[in-house]
Formats: structure tokens, sequence, C-alpha cells
């Protein structure tokens, strides 16, 4: 074992892989830094330049610039309030309020730290629990799957806001959106209405950018005298304290090591990914709190939680994927076809028959996270310019960036009337005081419940298997009990605000 963990490290530390890894972890940051390029793309961008390389070279670089991709994204999160990846939606809603009260410069430090210890957090329990976890996984059958999506769709309980029925009806809308286009069983055409717009569906992608996006592009540009003048970001903290930051997230470890793990658990189930850990280790530790009515103000426990969270994915993805052959996600199926490509053959016998492979993946994750960091700590200055920037040059960029991804995302013009559509449509629903991330969270999670409902009933009609199966039933009851905590949360801070406040009382 220490002979192939050496071989591996042998291959990682040489001038030329480094070299190409940090190259990777600065494209992983750039690309999804930019709202609409995906860490998807990222990767298949940079696939076909790994076939010339050695094998654990190109995962090396490929693992780079999937580590960069998770924390990108937090860039424009923070400083435009659009998240860079689907996996950054809840890292906006602390990150950039924390930026409008004028310190930017400590919610990247906080976000990058944060994805910096969720990912070697991740890429420790990767090593020491990888062949359990990946047991555990495999072995949930459409029922478990059914009842975990159904239980990761009660957080929208906790998500509505001020008003519980208006997030109710975003989540709502959210189910209804991810049901247009082609059924994901059978491929038959529904809720098209006719036009030839709606037959593929509605991206998910083009969704997410229309509804943060365009939306947030649109409340901006309302305001004319900061168009005019720049943007409305307050640049008063340019130091970014980065060691204070640090030691700030060490001191309470609780919240950081509880998002990390759900991180690392969301990962290793396939299908899952870095969006649903986003806003689930978020919404943890907003029930953790004692104060959770400050998360969505601009709360450093919000930031930590959402950033640790996605990224602490990148290390729980590759448990299937290292263990069974099975990827965790669309990016871990993309590092499985290079593997492929090389000739490696990836299962089981994986570990056993390229053990030097698999301890130098372990040994780039740590290395990818450690240039990340370096990357990310030296380039913050230039990315706090984005700041300075007047409106009216970064407002038409932004869009150029967004209209880019949505239509390199399938080559359709179509989707870029669904852009504009939604993102008016989005708009239209902030200003009604709607909030948009229970909408976000039903467009993911509608598709992968539908799928996995549809296939335990084909399997076995009987429905009631999903309370006969222990733990199909053990989420269920976690999902009615997760609404039931969040409803008489809701009441209890209303409560407590009329008490405050005679007149709401009233």
């Amino acid at each position: 074992m220490i002979d192939q963990f050496l071989l591996g490290a042998e291959q990682i530390f040489t001038v030329s892989t480094l070299l190409f890894m940090l190259l990777g972890s600065i494209a992983g940051i750039v690309a999804a830094a930019i709202p609409g390029f995906t860490i998807t793309m990222a990767i298949i961008l940079t696939l076909p330049l790994t076939f010339a390389m050695p094998p654990l070279q190109g995962i090396a670089v490929m693992l780079s610039v999937y580590v960069g991709g998770y924390t990108g994204g937090l860039i424009s999160a923070a400083l435009l309030g659009i998240p860079g990846t689907p996996s950054s939606v809840a890292t906006t809603f602390d990150a950039f309020p924390m930026a409008r009260a004028g310190q930017p410069g400590r919610a990247l430090s906080l976000g990058v730290w944060a994805s910096f210890f969720g990912t070697l957090i991740s890429t420790v329990v990767l090593i020491v629990a990888a062949p359990p976890l990946a047991l555990i996984a495999v072995k949930l059958g459409p029922w478990e799957y059914f009842s975990l999506i159904l239980f990761a769709l009660t957080i929208i309980a906790s998500l509505v806001g001020a008003s519980l029925l208006r997030g109710l009806m975003a989540g709502a809308i959210g189910l209804a959106i991810s049901t247009v286009g082609p059924d994901p069983m059978m491929g038959r055409p529904r809720f098209d209405f006719g036009l030839d717009m709606l037959a593929p569906g509605m991206p998910f992608l083009v969704v997410l950018i229309g509804i943060f996006a365009i939306s947030q592009l649109v409340s901006e540009v309302e305001d004319v005298r900061a168009v005019r003048s720049g943007t409305s970001l307050a640049t008063k903290d340019i130091d970014f304290q980065t060691w204070a930051m640090m030691r700030e997230i060490l001191v309470r470890p609780v919240n950081l090591v509880r998002s990390s793990i759900v991180g690392v658990l969301i990962g290793a189930l396939p299908g899952a990914g870095g969006s649903i850990a986003n806003l689930l280790a978020y919404d943890q530790a907003k029930r953790a709190s004692k104060t959770p009515e400050k998360f969505g103000t601009g709360i450093s426990e919000g930031v930590v939680a959402s950033e640790a969270g996605n990224s602490a994915t990148a290390g729980g993805g590759l448990i299937p994927l290292i263990a069974l052959g099975i990827p965790g996600s669309a990016v871990d199926a993309i590092l499985m076809a290079s593997l492929m490509v090389h000739g490696i053959s990836v299962g089981p016998r994986l570990i056993m028959d390229n053990a030097d492979l698999v301890y130098g993946m372990f040994i780039a994750m740590v290395v990818a996270s450690l240039m990340m960091l370096i990357v990310c700590m030296v380039s913050l200055r230039l990315f706090l310019r984005v700041t300075e920037i007047p409106k009216w040059a970064i407002v038409p960029a932004v869009i150029v960036c967004c209209v880019v991804g949505s239509f390199a995302l399938n080559n359709r013009v179509t989707d870029l009337y669904l852009l504009g559509f939604i993102g008016l449509a989005g708009y239209l629903l902030k200003t009604l005081d709607y909030p948009l991330a229970p909408l976000v969270l039903g467009v993911i999670l509608g598709p992968i419940a539908e799928t996995n409902l549809r296939r335990a009933l084909m399997t076995d009609s009987d429905w009631t298997v999903f309370l006969t199966r222990p733990v199909s039933l053990l989420l269920l009851v976690a999902a009615v009990a997760s609404v039931a905590w969040a409803v008489w949360r809701h009441r209890q801070s209303r409560a407590r605000k009329s008490l405050t406040d005679p007149k709401e009382s009233g």
C-alpha cells in the first residue's frame, strides 16, 4: 500500500503535472465565475486536452478544474448576486447581502476558506469511508430515492421567506416547470401547448440563469443613478483579513463539519450533486442556528455552510465512482470516460488493479484544493474590482455571458426566447415578494422525484412498499417532521414579530 501511495505521489509531484493542474484550477474558477458556464461545460472542454497525457496526469488536471469550479461560482454569487453555477444558489442568500453591506472581501474570503476545508474534509471521508458509503448509496432503490427527494423537497418549507404561502406557491411553480417537455420515462411530449419552443422542455440551466441572472440585472438597472455612477456595491472593505477569516471558520467547527458531511453524503448519491448539497447544507445550518431569522441578511454561517456543502460533493461524488464504477454526477461520468479512454476498467477492482492511480487521485484532490486556495487568495483583489465597474458596462457584459451560456447548452435559439421570458417572470415574482429559491429547488428535484416514483410503481404497483421498506419509511417520517418543524418555526417567528411590532399583529 505504501509503495502504491508513493508511486501515485511521484506521478503527481512532477513539474509538468503541477503546472497543468494550476492551469486547470484557474480555468475552473474563471469558467464557474461566469454565469451560465457550468463546471460540467468546463470539464467537457478539458477532456480532449487530456487524451495525450498519462492517465493520472489527465485525471489530476480534470480534478483541478472540478475543485476550482465549485469555488468559482462563489465569485459572481457574492459580487453580483448571480450564482455562477447551480451549486452556488444558496451562496447568494448571504454572500451577496454581505457584499452589499460593504464587506465583499469578507464574503469572498469566508467562501474560499469554506470551500477549501469542505474539499479537504470530503477527501478524508473519501479515503477512509468510500466502500461502506458507496455500498449504502448503491443499495437504494427507486422507493428510497423518491422518499429522499420528497425529504429534500421539504426544504421548501424552510426557504419560504416572510410568507409561507408565497414560498409554497413558488415551489409549486418550479415543479410545474419541470413537467414541461418530454416525460423522463417514455419521452412522450406533454404541456408544450403545440409550441416548438416548449417541445424540448425547459432546460434547468436556462431556468436558473433567467430566474437569478436576468431578474437580478433588471432590478439593478432600475436604479438609474447607480447605472450612471457605477455599481451600488460598497467597496470600503478592501482588507480581506485572510487569516482572520480562517480563524473565524475554525472557531465554529460544528457548522463547517456538518455542512461538509452533508455535501459528502449528497455527493455519494448518484444524480444528487452540488446544487442539492448547497441548499441542504444551508438549510441545516439555518435550522441549527439560534438566530435563524438572520439568515439571508449577510450572516457568515450561511456563507460557510453553502460553500462547504457544495465543495464537499467533489469528494463525495468520487466515492461510488472509485468503489463501484458508478458516477455520482455528470462530471464524474466524464472522469469515468477519461479513464476508459486510457484503457482503465472502472469498477470494484479499480482500487486493486490500479492502486497507484486511485491514491494519486486522492493526492490530486488535496493538491487541487491547495492550488484553488492560493489562486483565489492571490486573485481576490482582481475579482473585487468587479464591484468598481460601472453598471452600464457590467450589465451588458453579464447579459452576453448569460446568453452565450444558455445558447451553448443545446445550440437552440428558442432557449434564448425562454431565457428572456423566464427572466421577466422571475423579475415579476421578485417584485411581488415571492422567494426564488423554492422555485429553483422544485425545478431541480421535480424530474428526479417523478422518475423514481414511476420506476417504483412500474416495479411494484403497491404503494404501501414505500412504507414497508425501512429506509424509505425513515425518510418519509423525516420529511413529515421537517415540514412540521419548519411550519412551527415560521409561526414562532411571526409570533415574535407580532410582539415587537403591534401594527403587524393588528
